[in-house]
């Protein structure tokens, strides 16, 4: 399979919210329990040059986007990363590309930190994270609920060895 990458748009809403209401319907991506009904909608938080999508030549594969954690500006190069693929395309790499994707993007747009909240049960995303240099900071204990039962978080972080070294801490 070659899969591609490339920015969203409009146009793949559709592939984009099926695979957004594949990974809800797990209960194990998200707490959210239904997709928003428009593009609109998904991206108006997202960085906009950070929204992209894997793909071959018939089909949306994943999608993956970074969402600034605050309009703060002290906090305007960390962001929330949020990674999605198909269930057709589950174990194939489609994952892994698009976050190695999402990294290089997101240095190029000035990020020094990605992070990730990720349910504790949900190992795959926990190994694709670490696999991709994020470190395990903390697990958020009974952070929120989902169908009425409390969940913990993992959170991962990313720090960037390209972006913010031009400054001493």
């Amino acid at each position: 399979m070659t899969i591609l990458v490339r920015n969203a748009k409009k146009d793949d809403w559709d592939e984009i919210k099926y695979i957004y209401e594949a990974g809800i319907s797990t209960g194990l991506a998200t707490f959210e329990t239904k997709a928003p009904t428009t593009y609109e909608q998904w991206v108006i938080k997202a960085h906009p040059n950070c929204i992209l999508i894997a793909h071959d030549e018939n089909k949306v594969l994943g999608w993956c986007k970074i969402t600034p954690i605050s309009d703060r500006l002290a906090y305007a190069g960390v962001g929330e990363v949020s990674v999605y693929v198909h269930p057709i395309a589950q174990g194939k790499g489609v994952g892994n590309f698009l976050l190695k994707n999402l990294i290089t993007l997101s240095e190029e747009q000035g990020y020094w930190t990605l992070q990730a909240s990720i349910f504790r049960e949900n190992n795959s995303s926990v190994y694709l994270h670490k696999k991709n240099g994020f470190r395990e900071v903390g697990i958020r204990e009974k952070i929120g609920k989902l169908n009425g039962k409390w969940r913990d978080n993992v959170l991962l972080e990313r720090r960037s060895n390209l972006v913010g070294l031009e400054e001493n801490y």
